[in-house]
């Protein structure tokens, strides 16, 4: 009887042992679950904060380009009013007025030369309609059709962006 008494008993032994191996693979699977879940959940939100760095990145730089652009024409009637007064910009002057404006004038294109921001003047360069903005086009001897011959307005580019085109006269 003791016989009787003892295969019962390992099979007993055996199934819980079969229930306790069961039990643990699921717990397993559900760790491994987990796991990748937590791994792909990481990783998705390293990319959203790539994508938000780079979204705030490229919302300053349009920011600065908004500024800039409303800066420009204050440039351009500075650089008018010192080729009206027949005034050199690298120049001086001893009269206090005109050099007031000169320092204010290379004040602000040094301000904006720090903040990354250059003048286009592409007389004698191609027509480019990309960074060009034709005004007219006339003849003119000795020059390539299709070339700037008078840049009417100067463009300016912040690093590749462009802010503002040039505005040009083109030979035929």
């Amino acid at each position: 009887m003791s016989e009787e008494k003892a295969q019962p008993e390992e099979a007993l032994e055996e199934e819980a042992l079969g229930e306790v191996e069961h039990d643990l693979d699921a717990l397993l699977e559900e760790r491994d679950q987990y796991l990748d879940l937590a791994k792909r959940t990481k990783a998705d939100f390293e990319n959203y904060r790539k994508r938000m760095a780079a979204d705030v990145l490229a919302a300053s730089g349009r920011g600065k380009a908004e500024v800039l652009r409303d800066v420009l024409p204050v440039l351009d009637d500075l650089e008018r009013a010192i080729e009206a007064a027949g005034l050199d910009p690298e120049g001086d002057s001893d009269d206090g007025l005109a050099h007031g404006v000169l320092l204010v004038f290379r004040s602000l294109r040094e301000s904006l030369n720090g903040h990354g921001i250059e003048a286009v003047d592409p007389t004698g360069e191609r027509f480019d309609p990309q960074a060009h903005e034709a005004l007219s086009m006339q003849p003119a001897d000795g020059v390539e059709s299709g070339t700037v011959v008078e840049t009417m307005q100067k463009g300016y580019r912040l690093g590749e962006q462009l802010l503002r085109p040039a505005r040009v006269v083109v030979a035929q």
